[in-house]
């Protein structure tokens, strides 16, 4: 006696093997090579991943991609984590990335020599296109992160050298998943809504993971396509991104990127001193000179020699004129700077300049509030804005 053996449909078999699949690959490690990578216009990522063996699709859905430090490319070796998945309707497989990693720091350093080559031959290193950095800025851009303390020392030299300049800070994350996107982000606002005569890019130290957002292209990119001079300082001393070569200027670190945009106030008032010394010293001579040629004018000298006495000082009149007008241009050019400098001075430290900002002042009782501890609790304060004072209560 023979038994009917049951006949399955495509759809049911390959259901089961759906069932059975993801059932039992439901969280896995696949370390290998990316291979035909496609950043989808949607912000998914389409990609293969294989080894000398075998190959296998893949797809990362853009909410889980922005959590991703790098930029993936093929030839890279990563580890993914994720999820078997079969699809029915082709019956194929595919893995579902929840998470992605470099295999190792070999494939970081992998990647940033490949795109510095790139750049390179695109000629975004190259020494013609950097521009000069002005000496004395007017205003000074900051993209960085203001949580950590490379900002806080910057701030510290530019307040120590050369106060008179404007420090416009523009926050940005500088480590980790869209990091490098807000960079560029920064880049642009700088650009786009200040008048920053130069612009610094940087953060403190850390590892080749921590800095890798300056090892993005679209960093890249934005540095080379900024069109105010822009100065990079990430890391310490030893450590160089893809940043370093394409700004305009490289600095050690973000401390040292701060001095090498601000002038030394100290070497700029000894220079002042210096000038004002010599300046003095020509017009005392000048006047001496003056009261010399003078006495040649006396009644006894004209009778002595009137023809030629006439001719020589006529002519030692003209150039001792020219002499006078000369030390008078200088010293008029001398006050007219200093007096552009205290004016400077006083608009960088103009407060309704920095309510305008968007800031605003809190007053109680006749005195301003600077720390939140300050704030009396049970009494009326005063919220002032750059148009209009607003009286506020408490509840």
């Amino acid at each position: 006696m023979s038994t009917e053996q049951h006949i399955l449909t495509v759809g049911e078999i390959t259901h089961s093997i759906k069932e059975i699949l993801e059932e039992s690959f439901d969280d896995v490690l696949i370390i290998g090579e990316i291979s035909n990578y496609k950043n989808h216009y949607s912000g998914h990522w389409y990609f293969s991943l294989k080894d000398s063996d075998a190959q296998i699709n893949c797809v990362m859905w853009r909410s889980l991609t922005q959590q991703v430090f790098f930029s993936p490319a093929d030839g890279m070796k990563v580890i993914v984590r994720g999820k078997l998945t079969v699809y029915p309707p082709r019956g194929n497989y595919q893995i579902d990335v929840r998470s992605m990693q470099p295999a190792g720091v070999g494939e970081l350093q992998l990647a940033f020599e490949k795109l510095k080559q790139k750049l390179f031959d695109e000629g975004l290193f190259a020494e013609e296109r950097k521009r000069p950095i002005p000496v004395m800025p007017s205003v000074i851009g900051v993209a960085t992160s203001v949580d950590g303390a490379a900002f806080r020392d910057m701030i510290s030299v530019a307040r120590r050298r050369y106060p008179l300049a404007e420090i416009v800070i523009s926050p940005c994350k500088v480590q980790g998943a869209g990091a490098a996107e807000s960079i560029v982000e920064a880049i642009k606002q700088l650009q786009s809504e200040t008048n920053a005569d130069v612009i610094i890019v940087g953060r403190g130290g850390g590892s080749i993971e921590d800095l890798w957002a300056f090892n993005e292209e679209i960093v890249a990119r934005a540095i080379a396509a900024c069109k105010i001079p822009v100065i990079s300082g990430v890391g310490h001393e030893v450590d160089f991104t893809i940043a370093d070569f394409v700004a305009d200027l490289r600095a050690p670190t973000p401390t040292a990127a701060m001095e090498l945009a601000t002038p030394d106030k100290a070497m700029i008032l000894d220079a002042l001193d210096k000038f004002q010394t010599e300046l003095d010293a020509q017009i005392s001579g000048l006047l001496q000179q003056l009261k010399l040629d003078m006495d040649e004018y006396s009644p006894e000298a004209l009778l002595r020699r009137p023809s030629q006495t006439l001719s020589v000082n006529f002519q030692r009149l003209d150039y001792t004129s020219y002499k006078l007008h000369s030390a008078m241009d200088k010293c008029y050019i001398y006050y007219k700077n200093k007096i552009n400098l205290l004016h400077s001075a006083l608009q960088a430290n103009d407060i309704n300049k920095t309510l305008k900002k968007g800031f605003v002042l809190v007053k109680q009782q006749g005195k301003f509030v600077k720390k939140s501890v300050e704030l009396l609790p049970d009494s009326d304060f005063e919220l002032i804005f750059s148009d209009k004072t607003i009286s506020a209560k408490q509840r």
